[in-house]
């Protein structure tokens, strides 16, 4: 009897100790690369919900292309796009409640790479987005419209300022 009991309780630690650690929260894998780049869209999601236009464009980069999903590229914008519509945007916004529910993170890097260096990766991250706020619509009346909506951010590593920057998904 003792020996079933040792022998149960050693495949039950070997259990536990042969899962992956995750992100809590998530499925993701709990390593360096992964919370770096968990952080950097979550100092994102936070200056949203704080309306922080100046801090969101210092979380993109220079090459940031936004493309709104149409045919003809009218609303397709880049850099100095993403300054205007956050601008207009936050204008109207109040009380901006926004949530990110992290699927999965996956990291590509070109060429030979440092597994400790991020030179030359980008970083994509799919999201399930919970959001809601407050505006006045036309008639004057204040709505909270919700939103629901899967989304992928594409980060990359910046040397200079070592950090990940948002290329689009903003």
């Amino acid at each position: 009897m003792k020996r079933l009991l040792l022998l149960s309780s050693l495949v039950v630690l070997w259990g536990c100790s042969s899962k992956a650690q995750t992100i809590p929260g998530t499925k993701i894998p709990e390593n360096q690369a992964n919370r770096a780049i968990i952080d950097s869209v979550e100092q994102y999601r936070l200056a949203v919900e704080r309306k922080d236009t100046s801090a969101l464009l210092l979380m993109a980069s220079k090459r940031y292309w936004e493309d709104g999903g149409t045919p003809t590229g009218g609303d397709d914008y880049g850099y100095e796009g993403l300054r205007e519509v956050l601008s207009t945007r936050f204008r109207s916004a109040e009380d901006i409640r926004y949530s990110l529910r992290y699927m999965n993170v996956a990291r590509r890097c070109q060429g030979d790479v440092d597994p400790e260096s991020n030179s030359g990766c980008r970083a994509y991250v799919d999201v399930l987005v919970d959001a809601s706020f407050s505006i006045t619509n036309a008639l004057g009346q204040r709505v909270r419209p919700d939103m629901r909506d899967q989304n992928q951010f594409v980060l990359e590593w910046d040397p200079q300022s070592e950090r990940w920057l948002f290329l689009s998904g903003m």
